[in-house]
C-alpha cells in the first residue's frame, strides 16, 4: 500500500467533545483519567455520524471513582487502636460512597464539562481523605501514610461499558460482564495428592440462610461501625454477628449449624435479581441508599466443607481466626487479591473470576470461595486482614513459616434467570457490582473438641459431617 501524501491544507479544529476529552486528560491534582474519549473510523464526518465508514467507533465514559485502598497499605495496627482505625477506614469508605453519589447524580453534567469532576467530586474527597488518613497515621504510628499519595483519587472509565452496549443500570454491571459458561475453557486439573497428603473432608451443615439473617456490617474490617460494608451480607452459622460483636459475644451466640460445636461466622454479599422490583431495603443502608437494588435471593444450596493439603497434614485453626478471601474493591484495586469464582452446575470445571456465568437451561449459578489454607502460627488477624494467612502454591505447599490448616471451601448455588444483566452481587457502589469484587468472610468459633474432630478426619482421609 502506497504512502499517503501530506495535505497542505490546515487540519480542521477538533470537535468540542474531543477538546473536552483532551482537557480531561490534563486535569491535575487527581483529575480525570479519561472522559468521552472518541476514536473515529475516519477523519471525515462528525463524531456520531451515520455510515459504516464514519462516525464514532468507540466511546469511553467515566463511570466511577478510583481511590487507593488505605486498609491494604497498613503494616501494623496496635490492639488498643483497632476500633479507632476501623472507624476511620469506614469513614473513608463512606466518603467514597458520598462522592460517588455526587458523581452519579451529576454524571451528564460532568461528561459535558469534565472540569466539574475536580471541583464537585475529587477535590472535596481529597480534603476529607487527607484528614482521615492523617488520623490513621497518628493512631497507628505510621507517619509515612501521609506522604504516599493515598488521599488523591481519580475518575476512571469502565471498559466493559465501551461501545454500543450500554450499562444495564447507573451503578450496575454491563452486558459484557456476563459470559456463556459453555464458551469457557475447562480449568487445569488440581495437583495430585502426595504421599503425605491429608485427603479427608469435614462438612458443616449450617443451612442456607432461610431465616434471612442479613446486615450491611463487617465486623472484621469495620468493627463497631454500622453499615461498614455499604452492601448487604448473608450470614449462616453464628446468629450473634453484627458490627458490634466481640469474641465473647460470638462464643455465646446461637448457631444455625447442625453441630452446635460450630458457632463460626460465615458471611458473603447477597445476590440480587435485577429489574424485577426491589427488596425491603430499597431505602435502607446497604440497600438502595448504597445503590444495591433488586430482589435478594436466598441460596438454593449453601455447602460448607473443610478439606486438607495435597502435600501435608493440617493443624488446628486457632479460635477466633479471621479470614477474608477475595477483594471487595478488586475493580479499582486490581485482581491481586481476587479469589472468589463463578460457574454453573454441571460446568464446575470452568471457573470465572471476572465474569458472571450465563448457564444453560437446567443449570444453576454457583459461587465458590476457597479460603486461604496456610496460617502464620501466631496471629488470628493482621493489620490488612491478609498477611497472617496465605494461599498454598501451585503444588499445594505453604510459604516458609506458615503451616497448613483445614481449608474452608464454600459452594453457594442460586436459581436466577439466565440472562445478561439479570443478577448481580452486592458491592460498594463505586465497584459497579463487578463479579471480580465478590468475597467471603469467616471467623472460626469451633469448640476445641469439634476442631480436633475436623483435623483428625482430614488427616486420616475420612469423610465426616
Amino acid at each position: 500500500m502506497g504512502r499517503i501524501a501530506r495535505s497542505s491544507r490546515k487540519r480542521p479544529a477538533l470537535p468540542r467533545r474531543m477538546m473536552l476529552a483532551a482537557a480531561a486528560l490534563l486535569l491535575g491534582g487527581g483529575g480525570l483519567a479519561a472522559v468521552n474519549v472518541y476514536a473515529s473510523a475516519s477523519e471525515s464526518g462528525p463524531p456520531g455520524g451515520s455510515g459504516s465508514g464514519s462516525g464514532m467507533a468507540r466511546m469511553r465514559m467515566v463511570s466511577t471513582i478510583d481511590c487507593p485502598d488505605v486498609g491494604e497499605a497498613l503494616a501494623t495496627v496496635p490492639e488498643t487502636a483497632k476500633s479507632r482505625v476501623g472507624r476511620q477506614l469506614a469513614a473513608l469508605d463512606t466518603q467514597i460512597t458520598d462522592a460517588y453519589t455526587t458523581f452519579a447524580d451529576n454524571q451528564d453534567r460532568i461528561q459535558r464539562d469534565p472540569s466539574l469532576a475536580d471541583s464537585m467530586v475529587l477535590a472535596p474527597l481529597k480534603k476529607q481523605r487527607t484528614a482521615s488518613i492523617g488520623q490513621i497515621a497518628d493512631t497507628t504510628g505510621e507517619p509515612t501514610l501521609k506522604d504516599r499519595g493515598l488521599a488523591a483519587c481519580t475518575m476512571r472509565a469502565d471498559d466493559a461499558r465501551t461501545g454500543p452496549a450500554p450499562a444495564l443500570a447507573a451503578s450496575g454491571p454491563a452486558r459484557s460482564d456476563f459470559v456463556d459458561i459453555r464458551s469457557v475453557r475447562p480449568d487445569a486439573p488440581a495437583p495430585a495428592p502426595g504421599r503425605a497428603a491429608s485427603t479427608g473432608t469435614f462438612t458443616s451443615d449450617c443451612g442456607r440462610n432461610q431465616n434471612a439473617k442479613r446486615n450491611p456490617d463487617n465486623v472484621i474490617v469495620a468493627p463497631g461501625v454500622s453499615n461498614g460494608a455499604h452492601h448487604t451480607h448473608d450470614y449462616v452459622g453464628n446468629q450473634a454477628t453484627d458490627a458490634f460483636s466481640s469474641d465473647a459475644d460470638l462464643a455465646r451466640g446461637a448457631t444455625s449449624c447442625r453441630d452446635q460445636g460450630d458457632r463460626s461466622t460465615y458471611y458473603w454479599p447477597v445476590v440480587r435479581v435485577l429489574n424485577q422490583g426491589n427488596d425491603a431495603d430499597a431505602r435502607a443502608d446497604g440497600g438502595g441508599k448504597d445503590r444495591n437494588v433488586g430482589k435478594i435471593q436466598t441460596p438454593a444450596q449453601a455447602t460448607i466443607t473443610y478439606v486438607g493439603s495435597p502435600v501435608s497434614k493440617v493443624t488446628a485453626m486457632p479460635r477466633f481466626l479471621r479470614i477474608i478471601t477475595g477483594d471487595a474493591k478488586a475493580f479499582t484495586n486490581g485482581n491481586a487479591n481476587a479469589n472468589a469464582s463463578w460457574s454453573c452446575t454441571g460446568f464446575e470445571n470452568r471457573q470465572l473470576k471476572d465474569k458472571y456465568p450465563l448457564c444453560p437451561q437446567g443449570s444453576e449459578v454457583v459461587r465458590t470461595f476457597k479460603f486461604q489454607s496456610c496460617w502464620d502460627g501466631r496471629d488470628t488477624d493482621s493489620a490488612n486482614h491478609r498477611t497472617h494467612v496465605a494461599f498454598a502454591d501451585k503444588r499445594g505447599a505453604c510459604p516458609a513459616g506458615f503451616r497448613a490448616i483445614p481449608q474452608l471451601v464454600q459452594r453457594i448455588v442460586y436459581d436466577v434467570p439466565a440472562k445478561a444483566g439479570a443478577f448481580a452481587v452486592d458491592s460498594f457502589p463505586e465497584q459497579l457490582h463487578k463479579p471480580v469484587t465478590d468475597h467471603g468472610d469467616f471467623i472460626d468459633v469451633f469448640s476445641d473438641q469439634l476442631m480436633g474432630k475436623v483435623v483428625n478426619c482430614i488427616n486420616t482421609g475420612r469423610t465426616c459431617a
